[in-house]
């Protein structure tokens, strides 16, 4: 009986550590398509120069000449930061290294907005970095708004083909007049088109950057059911290589006018290399589709009757 005992307390036992690999080994599993590293063409700013606290001054920390941030979530707050500048238009990126651990209910942001300015018909374009629970991994998930749509989030999630603890990624947004991108380490994962059959769905005003990390314990992790483990507290996020370049706002102008950030041979805001998606980044594209997208507020019945026009 002692020996049966030992077999299936062995069996338990290499169940249990297949299933801990198993939940991890997606890291491994895909090899992203070689695409074009838009991160290499734009030039890194200081976030010391062109970020300034927007909430949790004391959890934030400036590294490296104010070159990169931690940005901390304790019991006692989160953190974020925001761009000193508005944008109308742009290529905006980040490398960042999520917290590791155990971070059920735990949201780290990179994102724009523009709420300050339009609380009741505001737009934003998210990358939300989604903490998990023992049995999955960091989610990302990218959103977007316009005019005020809280309402009908236009939500797609997906699974990274890396450890994003281990050390930092690129998470990236190219917003033009043709359509909105999101891309991780430059692979396109999701595009968003401009449409004039619909055009108030897509994000038309100045907006802010920011980066954040907060307590998103009622919604973040599979609709609430984790939430957030302060056990494991403090969570730090690092922000690192910031890129911002594009349209800078004019706010005293009296009609919309804006100034070139960064100037480089590559337009994202009026280039024409930026205007529709390259046939690499295409196939790119589909390959993260395929692969690494587990749910689409397109295919989600439940939420609309009706497809969204953006979708068909």
């Amino acid at each position: 009986m002692a020996f049966l005992q030992e077999i299936v307390a062995l069996g338990l036992l290499v169940l249990c550590m297949t299933a801990a690999v198993s939940s991890h080994s997606r890291h491994s599993r895909y090899t992203p398509p070689n695409v074009v590293r838009l991160t290499d063409a734009f030039s890194h700013v200081s976030i010391g120069q062109e970020y300034s606290t927007f909430f949790g001054g004391s959890n934030t920390k400036l590294l490296n000449n104010g070159s990169s941030a931690n940005l901390a979530l304790d019991k006692s707050s989160g953190s974020g930061l925001v761009s000193r500048n508005k944008y109308y238009y742009g290529f905006f990126s980040a490398a960042i290294k999520l917290p590791s651990g155990l971070s059920p209910g735990v949201v780290v942001a990179f994102y724009l907005s523009n709420a300050d300015n339009y609380p009741h018909n505001h737009d934003e374009i998210d990358i939300e970095l989604l903490g998990h629970d023992m049995r999955n991994d960091w989610a990302l998930q990218t959103n977007v708004y316009a005019n005020g749509s809280t309402g009908t989030g236009r939500e797609e999630k997906f699974y990274l083909w890396f450890d994003p603890t281990e050390q930092h990624h690129h998470y990236s947004i190219i917003w033009n007049s043709h359509h909105i991108v999101f891309l991780v380490d430059n692979v396109p994962v999701r595009e968003f088109a401009h449409s004039s059959s619909y055009p108030s769905v897509y994000p038309s005003k100045p907006m802010s950057l920011y980066a954040t990390i907060w307590d998103g314990s009622q919604w973040a992790t599979h609709g609430g059911k984790y939430p957030v483990n302060y056990k494991y507290a403090p969570f730090v996020v690092s922000f690192a290589e910031m890129e911002m370049t594009g349209c800078i706002f004019n706010q005293t102008a009296i009609v919309t006018s804006c100034s070139k950030a960064n100037p480089s041979s590559l337009d994202p805001v009026d280039g024409p290399e930026f205007a529709r998606l390259s046939k690499e980044q295409s196939v790119a594209m589909d390959w993260a589709r395929r692969k690494l997208m587990f749910y689409s507020y397109c295919n989600d019945r439940s939420r609309f009757k009706a497809m969204p026009p953006e979708c068909k």
